[in-house]
């Protein structure tokens, strides 16, 4: 044994650093490279009890079947007041439960924004008292009530909602309506331009969308972003096609349940590229709400931030939020803005990352590199890591650059843990300071703590 060794042919597996690997192609040696991690720190113990759940796998295997088989639909656009049963000085925000005291500056902004926009303040120095107060003020995470915002998401009594049906297994989401670009409450801005805009959307444009969704009927979400994945969107940050496609669903019954409006509510539609965010961020929503609840599973079923917190929540975990700091995006700038300016992520819209959508798509959106700064390799590589701690590809969501492969879907803080792999997320980066409004996009790291504390969680259970 020996002497093969000696004289034979080596037969050499590299792992870990590449040092080795390097002297050996100089030397022309064959060898097979195992690309291999060891465990988060500290998580051996928590991952080592969770692995050996006797419920884990079929507790997975349910859980997972019930996000891949859900069937998104719009069907209806209403109050917020009515589907969600929302007062007056109570507001719905992104991402896990938080003061106005810890709130960060485009939160901050959006809040004082909603309140000018409901009539609970004439100014925003009246409306930051009252909210530094809490005089009259309640605040709670939208993923509390079936609902998800972009960025700071917040959600009054008088916005007019996007009502998503999971045919399949009966929930509903609910999302707002997107405002287009520019100065606009979801990145904290409240000037008079975006309160006036919010005021059309709710006596002209929510209206107009209630009427032609009774002219079509539901609409199929998913169908709608399966087209869209192959015409180079990936449902976060690129929504072109998207938008396009829905637009094309629903121009002439625009036309015909509301001949007055139809031009400028088609107008602004046609407009603003990012329309159908807000509906595929629902349709994420109510798909990755059916895998809820299933004792012992390790499924991602939320993640989500408010500018200041990370949070995700488990299956098997009920409805508790494990946190840690939100990390500032690497990206690309607008103007003359830079890091020193960019806001810790925010934003309930990583809800597509948690379906197998945005960074998880990467791969069917060569143009996003633009967006949000590297190159294509870059998107394809951040794709194909993510099949690594997924436990499953989806069998609508398709990416024609990988030959069709489905969509890695299912995130499991069991894979996390055991490959040190943290999820994919490309957005947007809003302005730290309340009334600036976005300031780039890019690509952003969640905090390692979240995923740790809820395997820790997992293994107590």
């Amino acid at each position: 044994m020996t002497l093969s060794m000696l004289y034979g042919e080596p037969r050499v597996i590299t792992v870990g650093a590449s040092v080795l690997e390097e002297a050996l192609d100089r030397q022309a040696v064959p060898q097979t490279r195992v690309d291999w991690r060891p465990p988060l720190p500290g998580t051996s113990e928590a991952l080592a009890r969770v692995l050996a759940d006797p419920r884990r796998e079929q507790a997975n295997a349910t859980a997972v079947g019930r996000l891949l088989s859900a069937r998104p639909q719009l069907v209806g656009v209403r109050p917020a007041r009515e589907v969600l049963g929302l007062e007056p000085g109570t507001f719905f925000h992104a991402g896990p439960p938080i003061t106005w005291e810890r709130a960060s500056g485009p939160m901050r902004g959006a809040l004082i924004g909603a309140m000018l926009f409901e009539g609970l303040a004439a100014t925003p120095e009246e409306a930051e008292g009252r909210l530094a107060s809490g005089e009259g003020v309640a605040l709670d995470s939208c993923h509390h009530h079936r609902t998800v915002g972009p960025m700071a998401g917040v959600v009054s009594s008088s916005m007019w909602m996007l009502e998503v049906l999971d045919a399949e297994h009966g929930g509903t989401a609910y999302c707002s309506l997107n405002e287009g670009l520019g100065k606009v409450l979801r990145y904290g801005s409240y000037g008079p331009e975006v309160v006036d805009r919010l005021r059309w959307m709710g006596e002209v444009l929510g209206p107009v969308l209630a009427a032609t969704l009774e002219v079509t009927g539901p609409i199929d979400l998913r169908s709608l972003i399966a087209q869209a994945l192959q015409m180079g969107d990936e449902l976060h940050n690129r929504n072109r096609a998207a938008t396009s496609l829905l637009l094309r669903e629903i121009a002439a019954a625009v036309v015909e349940a509301a001949p007055g409006r139809a031009a400028e509510v088609l107008r602004f539609v046609n407009g603003n590229d990012h329309f159908f965010l807000n509906a595929g961020m629902a349709a994420a929503k109510v798909s990755a709400d059916a895998a809820r609840g299933v004792p012992g599973s390790s499924l991602v079923v939320a993640m989500a931030r408010n500018g200041t917190d990370f949070g995700i929540q488990v299956s098997g975990l009920g409805d508790r939020w494990f946190t840690g700091p939100a990390g500032v995006p690497d990206g690309l700038y607008l103007g003359g803005y830079g890091p020193d300016d960019a806001n810790p992520d925010i934003g309930d819209s990583t809800i597509t990352e948690t379906s197998g959508l945005g960074g998880f798509a990467m791969a069917a959106a060569p143009a996003i590199v633009r967006f949000v700064g590297g190159d294509v390799s870059d998107a394809v590589a951040a794709t194909t890591s993510m099949y690594e701690i997924t436990m499953a590809e989806h069998p609508a969501y398709q990416i024609p650059g990988l030959g069709f492969r489905g969509t890695p879907v299912g995130i499991d803080v069991a894979l996390v843990a055991r490959t040190g792999l943290l999820p994919v997320v490309n957005t947007g980066i809003a302005g730290r300071v309340a009334g600036t409004g976005q300031v780039g996009a890019g690509l952003v790291n969640p905090p390692v703590e979240a995923f740790t504390a809820a395997l820790t969680a997992l293994a107590a259970a």
